[in-house]
């Protein structure tokens, strides 16, 4: 039984009650019946009806809803891994796989091969990529319990402070505009494209902007970095990019990578805006 027929149940079934004892009683029972009697009757009937099946419903109704708040409770901790895998997988694991590579390379030649100091800096890039990782998971999943335009400047803050770039912050976009699932994605998004400038792009200059765009929005995240070649969403090990893409799509939007003016621009475009739902 669904949980909707449970409750349509629990509401009809006094009615049918009362119903089918009051045409009985006229059909069948007056001659035996007073009426006074049968109104003394009426409340006791639909009340044992209701200890009998209604009690009997509502135990069945808060079964359903315990097991609907366990799968909550456990989709939440799914997310929560994904969040923490996603925000772990790219530089951390790729960086180990390298340390590995490295350690096998210096084993095998122990001059002239691997120096000491590329090394280092692989293991100095692990550190980094570990500090990032925590200080992501330092940010509420609620977008309620942070203001949203805080996120974000807490994200280009820490950005300017761990490497020294230049970030020029244009938001013209009314937070209003976006809904509490959109926040998340859009902050994870705006995350892991200030990372990949951070970890690849060797710029010195970033800007980050938000503004409308016809009915949607537009969010854009240039630099003025040395750039990816090629199609950066089929290469291997661009794993971050491909949850971006993933994120993206799945809010309805739409996501492009490209070169303009010597710039490498992200643009996240919402056409038709949702806003609402």
């Amino acid at each position: 039984m669904t949980y909707k027929q449970i409750k349509w149940l629990i509401l009809i079934l006094p009615t049918i009650t009362i119903g089918v004892w009051e045409y009985v009683r006229h059909q069948f029972l007056l001659p035996y019946i007073s009426m006074e009697a049968g109104n003394w009757l009426t409340p006791v009937i639909v009340f044992s009806v209701t200890v009998i099946f209604l009690t009997k419903l509502f135990s069945i109704l808060e079964s359903i809803q315990e097991e609907l708040n366990a799968a909550r409770a456990a989709k939440a901790a799914l997310e929560e891994r994904e969040t923490i895998a996603r925000d772990l997988h790219d530089g951390i694991a790729q960086s180990l796989f390298l340390l590995s590579v490295q350690v096998d390379q210096l084993e095998k030649r122990q001059t002239g091969g691997l120096s000491v100091d590329g090394f280092r800096k692989t293991v100095h890039k692990v550190n980094d990529y570990v500090r990032q990782a925590i200080a992501n998971l330092r940010y509420p999943p609620n977008p309620v319990s942070l203001p949203w335009m805080e996120m974000i400047r807490n994200l280009i803050r820490e950005l300017e402070q761990e490497t020294g770039l230049v970030v020029k912050l244009d938001w013209k976009l009314p937070e209003e505009r976006l809904t509490a699932k959109g926040k998340l994605a859009l902050q994870a998004a705006i995350r892991e494209a200030l990372s990949n400038v951070r970890k690849h792009a060797g710029a010195t200059h970033v800007s980050v902007i938000g503004t409308m765009h016809g009915d949607g929005w537009m969010c854009k995240v240039s630099d003025d970095g040395k750039g990816i070649e090629g199609n950066p969403f089929i290469l291997e090990n661009r794993y971050g990019l491909k949850i971006m893409m993933d994120r993206v799509t799945e809010m309805g939007w739409s996501l492009k990578l490209e070169r303009e003016r010597n710039q490498t621009v992200l643009t996240i475009l919402e056409e038709a805006a949702d806003w609402r739902a």
